[in-house]
């Protein structure tokens, strides 16, 4: 098949999924993982070689980067810093902490240890904006939190991709690392303080280009190479070489124009990028090692959700919108992908680690329709009702919580009755006064029991049923 004729295939196939994600409005990066998954060797085998779309990939990250930069508001964020940074500074802390102890059980060496940290603490900028949005929280104090903590964990990522390249060296020079590091800082916060005290910057090199449909958006597009060129020769990242153009552009007189001439560009190299992600999802490795995925996954999500919460509680946000921010920012981030990428050619990162690290990052982003409901219902409680996190609990998930409590204690009741039955009957069986006539009656027993069985199943379910309607109607009454 011809080199053209994959290539529309494999675009066909993203703009489908993508508007399917979009129409249950969901990210349309979503619907890009799924297109690498489903056109990579372990579906279709349609795309053989993830080495076809690297190139292209990696020019997907640097505009990624320069994409979050220019998207950035400053001024905004400068108002949170101090809640901002300090959340985030929690939450590696707390990875670190939990990643440490399974570090230790698991003999892991501490350089992968770091990486994990990083990795998990991360969320995804673009789902959880989307989340936001929908439920019209993203302009209210909740959105404003959330997209501090985001921004922040953004500007984060510049460091941890220069430390997680150097780690992956053959050899580490601590003090050349934290030189390294503490000059990258520097320049940014020096960056990010002059940006925010001034309006809009003015490029004077832009007059001439300014109202060339044609040279414009290739301008945007050598202004982000050429400093991630620049960062990269220096001895930092090219990845944070885009960032600051990012930055500089987006506080720049002549940013509108700039975004909207390179959008389209963006937009197909972010689609590369997903779609070589997808590309990494192998589903025999999901199916062999299903448990493990769906327990990593589910304590991931759900020890980060809750650590969320705590950190906003304990930077002084009320509950309701700590658990509407902490929910929202409860799945890994896409930058993880760039942090395990950075480290994946490293001597202490084994291939299962890496396979599982990436298939987990990826299904909390195409289990975002669940973290989007969760948001929906935390934000329909009323304010001032929930004080607590109990409240807070049963307001989102009381329902599902009685139904399964309601489900487990009858079950139990009925497995207990039956293994009681069964041992009496065990015992009859024993005795030698009915050895004679074991046949015919141990056969009408067991049709008797039966019947007796789904007749105290039932009595078991109303008696449930009385019980939970008197405890309803009573709490009625005290109300």
């Amino acid at each position: 098949m011809h080199q053209l004729t994959d290539i529309a295939i494999i675009a066909t196939v993203a703009l489908v999924l993508g508007m399917i994600m979009t129409r249950i409005k969901q990210p349309a990066i979503v619907g890009y993982l799924l297109t690498g998954m489903v056109l990579g060797r372990s579906v279709f085998g349609f795309v053989e070689d993830r080495a076809n779309v690297e190139i292209l990939a990696e020019l997907g990250v640097l505009l990624l980067l320069y994409l979050i930069g220019m998207e950035l508001n400053l001024k905004s964020f400068m108002r949170i810093w101090k809640t901002a940074i300090g959340g985030v500074f929690l939450q590696v802390a707390v990875a670190y902490g939990i990643m440490g102890l399974l570090s230790w059980y698991l003999e892991w060496p501490w350089q992968l240890t770091l990486l994990l940290a990083f990795s998990l603490s991360i969320s995804s900028t673009a789902v959880a904006v989307k989340i936001l949005e929908d439920i019209g929280e993203l302009h209210q104090r909740t959105g404003n939190i959330a997209i501090g903590l985001l921004i922040a964990q953004d500007l984060a990522v510049v460091p941890m991709l220069l430390i997680v390249g150097s780690l992956s060296g053959t050899e580490l020079n601590i003090p050349v690392l934290i030189l390294t590091i503490a000059l990258a800082i520097g320049f940014l916060i020096a960056l990010i303080l002059f940006l925010s005290q001034r309006e809009r910057v003015h490029l004077p090199f832009l007059k001439a280009i300014s109202g060339n449909a044609d040279l414009l958006p290739l301008f945007g597009i050598v202004f982000c190479l050429g400093m991630a060129a620049v960062s990269g020769i220096v001895g930092t990242s090219p990845a944070f070489g885009a960032f600051l153009a990012g930055l500089i552009i987006g506080n720049s007189q002549e940013r509108e124009r700039i975004v909207e001439a390179t959008q389209p560009i963006q937009a197909i190299l972010l689609m590369i990028f997903f779609l070589s992600i997808g590309l990494l999802i192998d589903l025999t490795y999901i199916i062999q090692n299903i448990v493990l995925v769906l327990v990593m996954l589910s304590a991931v999500i759900l020890v980060k959700t809750l650590v969320n919460i705590m950190i906003l509680r304990i930077t002084g946000v009320d509950w309701r919108s700590a658990f509407i921010a902490g929910t929202a920012l409860g799945q890994i981030g896409e930058f993880s992908f760039l942090l395990m990428a950075a480290g994946g050619d490293s001597d202490f990162v084994s291939p299962d680690i890496a396979q599982l690290m990436i298939t987990v990052i990826a299904l909390s982003l195409m289990i975002s329709p669940l973290w989007l409901l969760t948001a929906r219902r935390a934000q329909k409680l009323a304010a001032g009702q929930a004080h607590d996190f109990r409240a807070v609990w049963d307001d989102i998930y009381g329902k599902e919580a009685v139904f399964l409590m309601r489900a487990s204690k009858t079950t139990f009741e009925y497995l207990k009755f039956k293994t009681s039955r069964q041992k009496d009957q065990h015992k009859h069986q024993n005795e030698p006064d009915n050895a004679s006539t074991e046949g015919p009656i141990s056969e009408n027993t067991e049709a008797l029991i039966q019947n007796e069985d789904a007749v105290s199943y039932q009595a078991v379910i109303e008696e449930n049923r009385d019980n939970t309607e008197d405890g309803s109607q009573e709490n009625l009454t005290k109300k």
